[in-house]
């Protein structure tokens, strides 16, 4: 069970954090008794880091009443209004590593990419990205040297207000990037404007992304040291993270690459110290808040920070067909989110087989036969490798759907399978072991390719059928010893997800690199063997193009929305040539229109604000 230091102050939140869709009345006197005022409520010096904590759920529950009851925004279910729900959806659906298949509202719009300004799914993210906006700048200003000078605010107390300040401009900075992403041009709001009922201006995405960097630079010194906060509290390692992310799609947003300060900002979180999780599965697990590698996570606690987003959407939602709910920690599956093949597809390359092999050891007499490889039954056989135990022999190979079995000399006479039948296997890339004497062997796939197949078709032929597409069984609400999350009823999780972890900078420090940013590409393929060691020695790589890039982030990131966000930036998300199943809503994909790039400005806000403009093609 996780242990938090400081509480999230809920219930009678306070008039600093009121909002409404269109950002133009952002002051209103509440009327309701069990709200208090700003003045009245800074009278407690601990109310300070009460309400940071309350910035910070934001990202994680989806009102002031766990689960559900008083939502921070109206228009849609609250379940579907929690901040990481609708940033997920939003980042995986619409692409081709994840369906839906609930035909809630205008949800299925989403993997169609045929959204429009009045999907309110749409409208949720953008207004859940604006009261987070929203928030931050009431606590900021709330909390100037003028105010917190007039509450009589100094010594210990002040030092640590400035540290909260600094963390809740990273929060701003975090909701201003997935705008940017996201919608593109819209306004900018800080705490120097005045509240009260206005139409603020809408800004290019170039003068926000200026915005945004401006502020994390300021902030850079006046955060924690990395890996030196409070669990789950921002670091300057997430300020250098968010910054190269920022620069690694500057020339998305605002035309200019900035590959070389990616390359800066990624190498100083490779230097902070951090080192990979031993065992990938482990990052997505109720306890993962003790592995490694994580930079900066939404913290979830199925007892404290309940909602019916983040975390138990993802597993809840995830689980259905033959899987057993219990196995995930939970009391049942919503029978919702699959993968399409084209994800599945990824994790059949992606090594230098020759290399993998050679580094295994010389070339033994032993071998594989069958329907399954490229000679078949006839040979000459797939060659196994001398490991450094003599009896046991191992290669990497990609199979197809068929047959095989193991025999030494390209002959019969001394060939083994299972149990001396021939071995099953279907299309894939594979570490096979093998021992001679004992006639034990594995065949394992990339450790990283977690799958339920069991009773799903790889292929999609309905939406809206669960067993069509494989399932990710990724996310777990057990911990490392198979222990179920503190919520006894299963209803709620405690994984908490890793939104900035190491091996997404170490990626985005390679492909910098190779986009000319000035990093070493000998230090980027190292970094990429890395991943590959970590995930049980699958193989190695001996050299890295961008295409292989695109594809190691979604074997290593898969369902961590960077999905859509990696596609734009690689010009395949909507026109162009790649395509995957029921893209544009056709079953065997189809090319879109690149407007999609953007989602529109919801309608709600273009008519409440006569400055906003709808971005092109809506």
């Amino acid at each position: 069970m996780k242990k938090y230091s400081f509480k999230i102050l809920l219930g009678a939140l306070v008039t600093l954090l009121t909002f409404t869709s269109c950002l133009d009345d952002l002051d209103q006197v509440p009327q309701d008794k069990d709200y208090v005022l700003a003045d009245e409520l800074f009278n407690d010096p601990d109310a300070y880091k009460q309400v940071l904590a309350k910035l910070y759920a934001g990202l994680a529950i989806s009102g002031q009443q766990g689960p559900a009851g008083l939502p921070d925004i109206t228009g849609i279910d609250e379940g579907f209004s929690q901040y990481l729900r609708q940033y997920w959806l939003a980042q995986e659906v619409t692409t081709d590593e994840a369906v839906i298949g609930w035909a809630d509202g205008s949800l299925p719009d989403y993997h169609n990419q045929s959204w429009n300004s009045s999907n309110e799914f749409v409208a949720a993210l953008y207004n859940r990205i604006m009261y987070q906006i929203t928030s931050c700048n009431a606590f900021l200003r709330e909390t100037t040297a003028s105010k917190l000078s007039d509450r009589g605010v100094t010594g210990d107390l002040l030092t640590e207000v400035q540290l909260y300040r600094n963390e809740a401009r990273f929060l701003r900075a975090l909701s201003y990037t997935h705008a940017i992403d996201l919608f593109g041009n819209i306004a900018l709001v800080t705490e120097a404007d005045e509240v009260g009922f206005w139409t603020p201006e809408q800004r290019t995405r170039s003068e926000l992304f200026a915005f945004v960097e401006s502020e994390l630079l300021e902030i850079e010194s006046g955060l924690a040291a990395p890996q030196s906060n409070e669990y789950a509290r921002a670091d300057q390692a997430a300020a250098w993270t968010l910054l190269a992310k920022l620069y690694l799609n500057a020339e998305v947003y605002t035309g200019t690459n900035r590959y070389t300060d990616c390359v800066t900002y990624s190498s100083k979180v490779i230097n902070a110290g951090y080192t990979l999780e031993n065992t990938y599965a482990n990052l997505f697990l109720a306890d993962n808040h003790t592995t490694s590698g994580v930079i900066f996570p939404i913290a979830f606690d199925g007892l404290r920070t309940q909602s019916y987003g983040g975390t138990t959407f993802l597993i809840h939602a995830a689980v259905g067909g033959s899987m057993d709910p219990a196995d995930f920690g939970i009391n049942g599956g919503w029978g919702g989110n699959r993968t399409t093949s084209a994800l599945v597809s990824k994790f059949e390359t992606g090594i230098d087989i020759t290399a993998s092999n050679n580094a295994i050891g010389a070339a033994s007499n032993w071998g594989i036969v069958g329907s399954a490889t490229p000679n078949e039954w006839n040979g000459p056989d797939i060659v196994l490798y001398d490991t450094s135990d003599a009896d046991v022999k191992q290669c990497f190979t990609t199979l197809v759907d068929g047959e095989i079995k193991f025999r030494p000399d390209n002959s019969w006479g001394s060939d083994f399978g299972d149990n001396g039948n021939n071995i099953a296997v279907t299309a894939g890339l594979y570490k096979i072991t093998v021992n001679v004497a004992t006639q034990a062997f594995t065949i394992e796939s990339d450790p990283r390719a977690i799958f339920h197949t069991d009773g799903q078709n790889l292929e999609i032929e309905e939406i809206g059928t669960f067993t069509d597409g494989y399932a990710i069984a990724k996310f777990k609400n057990v911990d490392q010893n198979g222990i179920a999350g503190g919520d006894s009823t299963g209803n709620f999780t405690d994984t908490d997800f890793p939104l900035f972890r190491l091996a997404d900078v170490y990626l985005m420090y390679a492909e910098a690199t190779l986009r000319g940013g000035g990093g070493s590409e000998a230090e980027a393929i190292n970094y990429i063997n890395e991943l590959r060691e970590r995930a049980d020695g699958f193989g190695t790589v001996t050299s890295i193009d961008l295409d292989f890039i695109l594809d190691e982030r979604a074997r290593e990131l898969y369902w961590e929305a960077h999905r859509r966000t990696d596609l734009v930036r690689y010009g395949k998300f909507s026109n162009g040539d790649y395509v995957w199943p029921w893209k544009g809503g056709v079953k065997e994909g189809t090319t879109t229109s690149a407007h999609l790039d953007l989602f529109p400005i919801p309608s709600t806000d273009l008519n409440a604000n006569p400055n906003l403009e709808q971005n092109t093609g809506y």
